[in-house]
C-alpha cells in the first residue's frame, strides 16, 4: 500500500472546547387544518435526543414557490400518494414553508476538520430535518437560516440544487452509497451569491444524516455522556449488530471503516471526485453525502482538481481515498472516550488497509468482466490506468466502448484504439485483455460484454450536462432536468435519442468552474 497509509498512525489533535448554541424552547406548532396526506406516519428519532443534539426551527417561508423536479419512485417508497405532485400542501410543506401535523423542524449542531484544519463548532447551516417517514430521514436543502447559519442566508440557489438533484440520484442509479432526492422546488426569491440568482430547497432523503463531525463535536467538547448518547443512539438504529460486541464502539469505528472504504472505492471505480471530503461531510453510514463541487472526470486525470476552491489539490481524484483514511482516523480520535483502548482503535481502523484494495479490485474485476477479482488482473488494471491518463482518454466513454469490444474482441475493431494517442499501447492493452479472459474459463465473449455494460455505464453526470439543465431551467424550461434525470435513472442503457449525451464533453466545458459556494 502507499506510504501515506502511515500518516495515520498517529493521534491527529487535541481536545477542543466547545460553546453549545443557544437554542429556543421546543414549543409544538399548531396543526395545519389540511396536510394534503394526514396518513404519513412522521416520527422525530433524532430530534428527541434533545436540544445538546438539535435546536428548534421556525419555517422561513418561501415566496411563490414552485415545482422544478419530483422523484416519484422515491415517493412512493416513502408512502406518499400517487398524486403528491399536484398537493399544494406538499409543496408547501417540501420549500419550508409549512409543516406536517406535530413536527418540530430542526437543525443539528456538528464541528469537523474543513481542508484539513480544525473549524470548531459548524451545524447544518442551510439544512433542516423534518423527521422520518418510513425510516428515512427528510431534510431540506436551502429553507432558511438556522443557529448554525454563520451570518448567512440559509439559502440555496437553483444551480447547486439541479446538481444536487440531479447526482445524488444518479449515484443512486450507479450504485454508490448515497443520500437520495425526492423534490426540488424554487421560487423567483433573489439570493445572492457572486451574481444574483433565484432560490431553491432540495428535499433530501437518507436513514440518517449524522457525519463523523457529529461525533467530534461532543468528543473535542469534553460532552462525553453526549458523546455516549449519540453512539449508542446510532448502534441502536443503523449497526444492530454492533451491540452483542464486546467493545461495541470499537465494532462500531470497524464497521464504518468498511462502509467508508467501499464507498471510495465506488467512487474511484466511475471517475466520481467529490470536491470537498470535510470530515464534516462523512456519513456515518458510509453515504455519499452534499453535493457541492463534485465532479464526474471527462479525460482521466488522476491528479485532477474539481473544485475550485481547493487550491491546495488537497481532494484531487487520486487522494480521496487517502482523505478518507485520514478522517476515520478523526472519527476514531473523536471516539475514543468511549473506546478507552487506543490499540483496539487503530486496529479497527487499519482494517481500511486491507478493504479499500479488496473493495477497489472487485470494482474494477466487475469493470473489466471478470465474476471475481483475482491477482491477475492487477497488471492489466494498472497498465490500463497508467494509458488512460498518459494520453487524458476520456474515463467513461474508454470503459463504456471496451465493454462492447469484449463482445467480439475482433482487431478489426477499432473503436477502443481509437481513443489513444499511443495506438502501439492500446494495441498491447488490448491484447492483454483478451489473453486474460482466453484464461478464465473459457467464458464466453458475450457474456464478457453483457457483465461489463452492467458495471460500465453509458451515461454520467458530466458538468457541462448539469449546465445545459441548469441555463434551460433559469428559463423556467425544466424538460432539459427531466429528459436528464431520466437518463441518468438508467444509465447502464442506451437511449439513442439521447446518445450525444454520451460522447466527448464540448471545448467550453473546460471553462465550468464549480466551488464550494457551488
Amino acid at each position: 500500500m502507499p506510504a501515506y497509509f502511515a500518516q495515520g498512525q498517529r493521534r491527529l489533535l487535541e481536545n477542543v472546547s466547545m460553546t453549545q448554541p443557544t437554542a429556543p424552547k421546543m414549543n409544538l406548532p399548531p396543526a395545519p387544518a389540511d396536510f394534503g396526506q394526514p396518513d404519513l406516519a412522521w416520527t422525530q428519532r433524532y430530534a428527541s435526543l434533545g436540544e445538546d443534539f438539535v435546536a428548534p426551527l421556525s419555517p422561513s417561508p418561501l415566496p411563490a414557490p414552485y415545482w422544478v423536479a419530483r422523484n416519484d419512485m422515491l415517493a412512493h417508497a416513502l408512502g406518499l400518494a400517487s398524486d403528491w405532485g399536484c398537493r399544494d400542501t406538499l409543496l408547501q410543506t417540501f420549500s419550508g414553508n409549512q409543516l406536517p401535523p406535530g413536527i418540530i423542524q430542526t437543525a443539528s449542531v456538528y464541528s469537523g476538520h474543513q481542508f484539513g484544519v480544525w473549524a470548531g463548532q459548524l451545524g447544518d447551516g442551510r439544512a433542516c430535518s423534518l423527521g422520518e417517514i418510513a425510516g428515512l430521514e427528510v431534510q431540506l436543502k436551502g429553507a432558511g437560516p438556522t443557529p448554525f447559519s454563520r451570518r448567512g442566508d440559509g439559502r440555496a440557489v437553483l444551480r447547486s440544487s439541479i446538481r444536487e438533484f440531479l447526482c445524488s440520484e444518479a449515484m443512486h442509479a450507479l450504485g454508490v452509497p448515497t443520500t437520495r432526492a425526492l423534490c426540488l422546488t424554487g421560487s423567483d426569491a433573489p439570493v445572492w451569491r457572486e451574481e444574483r440568482e433565484t432560490a431553491a430547497v432540495v428535499t433530501r432523503v437518507a436513514p440518517s444524516f449524522v457525519r463523523f463531525g457529529h461525533f467530534e463535536h461532543f468528543s473535542h467538547g469534553q460532552q462525553h455522556a453526549q458523546l455516549k448518547t449519540l453512539a449508542n443512539y446510532v448502534i441502536e438504529h443503523h449497526y444492530p449488530e454492533c451491540r452483542q460486541a464486546s467493545n461495541p464502539y470499537v465494532a462500531l469505528l470497524a464497521q464504518v471503516t468498511q462502509r467508508t472504504a467501499e464507498m471510495v472505492a465506488h467512487w474511484q471505480s466511475v471517475g466520481f471526485c467529490h470536491g470537498v471530503m470535510n470530515t464534516d461531510n462523512m456519513s456515518i453510514l458510509g453515504l455519499t453525502l452534499d453535493y457541492g463541487p463534485f465532479q464526474f472526470l471527462d479525460a482521466y486525470d488522476p491528479t485532477h482538481i474539481c473544485n475550485h476552491s481547493d487550491t491546495q489539490g488537497r481532494y484531487a481524484f487520486h487522494k480521496q481515498p487517502n482523505v478518507a483514511y485520514w478522517n476515520l482516523y478523526c472519527l476514531g480520535q473523536a471516539l475514543l472516550p468511549l473506546i478507552d483502548d487506543q490499540e483496539q482503535a487503530v486496529a479497527a481502523l487499519e482494517t481500511f488497509k486491507t478493504h479499500y484494495p479488496q473493495a477497489l479490485a472487485t470494482r474494477f474485476a466487475a469493470k473489466l468482466g471478470f465474476a471475481q477479482a483475482h491477482d491477475t488482473q492487477k497488471p492489466l488494471i494498472e497498465a490500463a490506468l497508467k494509458l488512460l491518463a498518459q494520453d487524458r482518454v476520456d474515463f467513461t466513454i474508454f470503459w463504456h466502448r471496451l465493454s462492447h469490444w469484449a463482445g467480439a474482441m475482433h482487431p478489426a475493431d477499432t473503436s477502443v484504439r481509437d481513443l489513444f494517442i499511443d495506438r502501439a499501447g492500446a494495441d498491447a492493452l488490448l491484447t492483454q485483455f483478451h489473453a486474460l479472459h482466453d484464461h478464465n474459463d473459457g467464458e464466453s465473449p458475450a457474456s464478457v460484454s453483457a457483465r461489463m455494460l452492467r458495471t460500465n455505464p453509458k451515461y454520467v453526470l458530466r458538468n457541462h450536462l448539469g449546465e445545459l439543465a441548469i441555463q434551460a431551467a433559469k428559463e423556467k424550461d425544466f424538460s432539459v432536468l427531466q429528459a436528464l434525470q431520466s437518463v441518468l435513472a438508467q444509465p447502464f442503457d442506451e437511449h439513442p435519442s439521447h446518445e450525444t449525451w454520451a460522447g466527448f464533453a464540448p471545448d467550453w466545458a473546460a471553462g465550468i468552474e464549480i466551488s464550494c459556494s457551488s
